[in-house]
């Protein structure tokens, strides 16, 4: 289990996981048509315990030549990923700014 950081809380380890994430389902786009390729993704919860999250996608109609990658799925998965990540570094940008407000002294 991964230990909070005291002034981000579990955020900075959420947004190294959605980077993670993000380079994986970028790889499985990219290898769409790469014969025999396993479209692999990262179990969120898991990875922020710090356990073993990458995992295999199991495809809803596979491929004759053993590709796993179903790009519209993948598209999907990563534009959510996108605005996941966005969304919790605008969380951590809003804590950085708290943050130097109270050292500024409320200025």
């Amino acid at each position: 289990m991964t230990t909070p950081d005291p002034l981000f809380g579990i955020h900075g380890r959420a947004l190294e996981v959605r980077q993670a994430r993000l380079g994986l389902l970028a790889s499985n786009i990219a290898n769409a048509a790469t014969p025999g390729f396993k479209a692999r993704d990262l179990d969120f919860r898991a990875a922020l315990d710090g356990a073993k999250a990458e995992r295999y996608r199991i495809p809803v109609q596979a491929s004759l030549d053993g590709n796993s990658v179903e790009l519209s799925v993948e598209q999907a998965q990563f534009a959510q990923n996108a605005v996941q990540y966005r969304t919790t570094l605008a969380f951590l940008n809003g804590r950085v700014g708290t943050i130097m407000t109270a050292l500024r002294g409320g200025e």
